[in-house]
């Protein structure tokens, strides 16, 4: 057995986010200690969502086709819209049961100091959606940190300046969630009480 095939996988590991050198080399380890086949299809996993996943072209989550499979129910509630910072954002509300409304993905959260700023974000097409006529709730769930509450309230300012004309409500989901914290890490419960006091902007 190599060590470099070894340490080049722990070094890859460690690329991932919370995976620090200590876990990456447990990973490494038991992933040498799998059979073959299981190995191959995590690696075979890991391809085919490179290959094959990208962005709803309506909302920006995950998809394998065009229209996520939110986006393509007609069951779901088009008159609200809940805008997120990144697509396991959506996995997490949906846990909850509490909302049947659609999506909309930023792809990330204003931070200028990182260079993260409003034409990095996909804030244009937010409004473009919301000018479409049928959205009459925009349920801002971005995350209650100091980078989520810039974004809630730029996007917030952003909808009533440019569409002054048009009757819809912007809401934020309250402070069930920790300030500091991550939509992803949160409990189903939380989350939900979260929702169901969200707030008018």
């Amino acid at each position: 057995m190599s060590e470099g095939i070894i340490e080049t996988l722990i070094s890859e590991l460690t690329q991932l986010p919370g995976i620090g050198r200590k876990t990456a080399q447990r990973l490494a380890f038991f992933i040498l200690a799998m059979p073959p086949d299981k190995a191959r299809s995590i690696a075979q996993a890991i391809i085919d969502v490179k290959d094959k996943a990208g962005f709803c072209r309506n909302c920006f989550n995950i998809t394998e086709s065009d229209l996520c499979v939110i986006c393509r129910n007609d069951l779901r509630d088009k008159s609200r819209l809940c805008v997120v910072e990144e697509p396991a954002n959506i996995i997490v509300i949906e846990r909850t049961n509490a909302y049947n409304g659609l999506y909309h993905v930023l792809l990330g959260a204003l931070s200028p100091i990182d260079g993260i700023t409003p034409d990095k974000l996909k804030l244009d097409e937010l409004v473009a959606r919301v000018k479409g006529g049928s959205v009459s709730e925009v349920i801002v769930a971005t995350n209650p940190n100091t980078k989520g509450e810039m974004t809630a309230q730029y996007i917030a300012s952003l909808l009533k300046e440019t569409l002054p004309a048009l009757d819809v409500t912007v809401t934020r989901i309250a402070y069930g969630l920790p300030m500091g914290g991550d939509l992803e890490f949160a409990d189903e419960v939380t989350l939900k009480k979260s929702l169901e006091g969200r707030r008018k902007m």
